[in-house]
């Protein structure tokens, strides 16, 4: 699960045009995220890092993807 309150401008490395989508669209997983059109799986890793980093995974990275 991805936070409601995530702010993708924080998401170091992202660029602008996946920060915008994941703005716009708030996906809830990380598996919506991965099936936004535009958003590359380095995307997908820069932001399970932020997560990672923030301790904000309720679920260990690994539990994360999977059930995505």
């Amino acid at each position: 699960m991805l936070p409601a309150d995530i702010d993708y401008q924080a998401v170091r490395g992202l660029s602008v045009e996946v920060e915008q989508k994941l703005t716009a669209q708030r996906p809830e997983t990380l598996g919506q995220a991965a099936r936004i059109s535009g958003v590359t799986p380095a995307a997908i890793s820069l932001l399970l890092v932020h997560l990672k980093r923030g301790n904000t995974l309720a679920k260990s990275p690994e539990a994360a993807v999977h059930s995505a």
